[in-house]
């Protein structure tokens, strides 16, 4: 049975730009934080796996127990302005992810999400990309299950481990270099839907890169690098996914 396993953040939504960025300001606005971070600024940030290290960067001189409950008191109000952004609908899934979704499911594919963001929020944005009865059927494996952030390979390797999958048989979906290195970490092939922020990053370990999934009736996908079997046309389907398990002829 092939396999379908989707990282969340820049892939099932564009959550970056429209989601995170401005949650976290207005965490750091909430709790009376002289920061603003930029577009720019947050770009840099990515290249730092998980929220929390990420705020990491603001309390270099505290100690580690105040340092840690610090952390946890301000994530945890992050990830409530986020759930309720995306409950707003402010942040957008992006192109393909609902239609490819449910035609992997209806082929009786396993589908499943693997991210180290946190769970709460993984989840809400899986139920906002493909409604919450499809979002039933998915399997996540997210937050702290794991110890190691991405490109370490945990969060993978888990759920391989959990779902009983065959490697040789599972195609991950992912949007960043850190996401691609923790997919060919665990030895899955990757497919890499780029994002604003990770355009122009080494995409050089992917089977294959692309603009977007795509859908019917929308501008067609931009093919940036393709080292698969995968012959994309202007939109991806079940076919190329398949394909791109499979070396380039």
């Amino acid at each position: 049975m092939t396999a379908l396993i989707f990282d969340c953040d820049g892939v099932l939504a564009d959550t970056e730009r429209h989601g995170h960025l401005p949650a976290f300001n207005a965490t750091f606005e909430q709790f009376g934080l002289p920061v603003r971070w930029s577009e720019r600024e947050y770009g840099e940030k990515l290249k730092i796996g998980g929220g929390k290290e990420r705020m990491a960067s603001l309390l270099p001189d505290l100690d580690a127990d105040d340092r840690t409950q610090t952390l946890l008191t301000w994530h945890k109000a992050k990830t409530a302005i986020f759930k309720r952004m995306v409950a707003e609908g402010r942040v957008p899934p992006r192109p393909g992810i609902a239609r490819i979704v449910g035609a992997a499911l209806g082929a009786g594919w396993t589908v499943a999400v693997a991210s180290t963001s946190a769970e709460e929020s993984v989840r809400a944005v899986l139920e906002s990309a493909v409604g919450t009865a499809t979002a039933a059927k998915i399997p996540v494996f997210a937050g702290d299950v794991v110890p190691a952030k991405k490109p370490d390979p945990a969060i993978y390797r888990l759920t391989v481990e959990r779902l009983g999958l065959r490697p040789a048989e599972t195609l991950v979906v992912e949007d960043s270099r850190n996401g691609l290195l923790a997919a060919t970490g665990a030895g899955l092939r990757c497919l890499v839907t780029v994002s604003g922020y990770t355009r122009d990053e080494d995409f050089a370990e992917a089977a294959l890169v692309v603009s977007d999934l795509g859908d019917p009736g929308r501008a067609p996908i931009e093919v940036l690098a393709n080292r698969s079997a995968a012959r994309p046309g202007d939109y991806l389907t079940l076919d190329d996914l398949r394909a791109c398990l499979e070396a380039s002829r």
